[in-house]
């Protein structure tokens, strides 16, 4: 897996028109708080009880069509997405990014996100629905 900061995946998939961006935050995250433009959602984890989604990877082949496409993985903070990576990379997936920061970020001294990283602090292509 490669790590990468919110503007290299932004270039990444600008580049490369086959590459699929996968939010796999809960689906709460993704609607209420905002996602990447564009992007895949499918929860790595979701409430009520936050257990991993056993269908994730075949969700995944789902959206890619096929394990040869790179995929560009984002959460809130950078942490769910390696879990998630580490089981596309299992699967078969040979291209799997992580996105660092998230789209959110770290928590700053107050803890808070979104002041200091993340996809949308970097000012990308983002959306609330």
């Amino acid at each position: 897996m490669k790590h990468l900061k919110p503007n290299e995946a932004y270039e990444l998939l600008q580049k490369n028109p086959q590459a699929v961006m996968i939010d796999c935050r809960s689906e709460v995250e993704y609607l209420y708080v905002g996602h990447p433009v564009p992007s895949h959602h499918v929860s790595w984890n979701d409430g009520p009880d936050w257990d991993i989604n056993p269908h994730f990877v075949g969700q995944v082949k789902k959206v890619t069509q096929s394990a040869e496409r790179p995929v560009v993985l984002i959460c809130r903070s950078g942490q769910r997405s390696v879990a998630a990576g580490v089981e596309l990379e299992k699967a078969g997936f040979a291209d799997v990014y992580n996105v660092l920061e998230g789209f959110e970020g770290p928590l700053d001294e107050s803890h808070h996100r979104g002041t200091l990283g993340g996809w949308r602090k970097a000012g990308l292509p983002w959306e609330q629905t």
